[in-house]
């Protein structure tokens, strides 16, 4: 770790209708988003990008406004810049699409695969959603299974949460 490398700031969102986060950022965009119960596994993340980290909510604030107002039904997209170089080629080009999933809509996995140029990488499409680092922004809750039903998903309290934030956006869901 360098001192020349880019610094990491690390901030909260707390007491929102789906609990706690931690939010953290670069001077490029958003990096990730994590529920405060699963703090270590953002550390975890944090740590394998090599760059130093520290506290600063003041950076984090306009991401955390943002996020809150879309938790409580006030927003429909984001407007902040997204870090998206952490990410690996595939699941850069797999989040990009997801991330392109308008508001109340879904598309299932094969739909993405298909879409990104790998029509049979459904499961690498679920792995790259699994491993997503900013859940709610990169929207991996409107992914679902080709059968229209809910499959997978890593945040808070799991499918609950992922029917929830679809319910939230109005998406009808089998």
């Amino acid at each position: 770790m360098t001192s020349s490398s880019p610094k990491i700031y690390l901030g909260e969102l707390n007491h929102t209708p789906l609990g706690d986060f931690r939010l953290a950022a670069s001077n490029f965009g958003l990096l990730a988003v994590e529920w405060a119960d699963s703090q270590l596994e953002l550390y975890s993340y944090l740590f394998r990008l090599k760059r130093p980290v520290e506290p600063n909510q003041k950076m984090i604030q306009p991401y955390a406004k943002e996020l809150g107002e879309y938790l409580k039904g006030k927003r429909s997209e984001f407007t902040f810049s997204i870090d998206w170089s952490t990410l690996r080629p595939f699941q850069l080009k797999t989040l990009k699409a997801v991330y392109a999933i308008p508001y109340g809509e879904t598309q299932s996995y094969a739909e993405i695969a298909a879409q990104i140029g790998h029509p049979l990488a459904f499961r690498a499409v679920g792995r790259a959603n699994a491993t997503n680092p900013m859940p709610l922004v990169i929207p991996c809750h409107r992914v679902i299974g080709k059968d229209g039903k809910l499959h997978g998903y890593g945040g808070g309290d799991g499918l609950p949460t992922k029917e929830w934030l679809l319910k939230m956006e109005g998406a009808l869901i089998a």
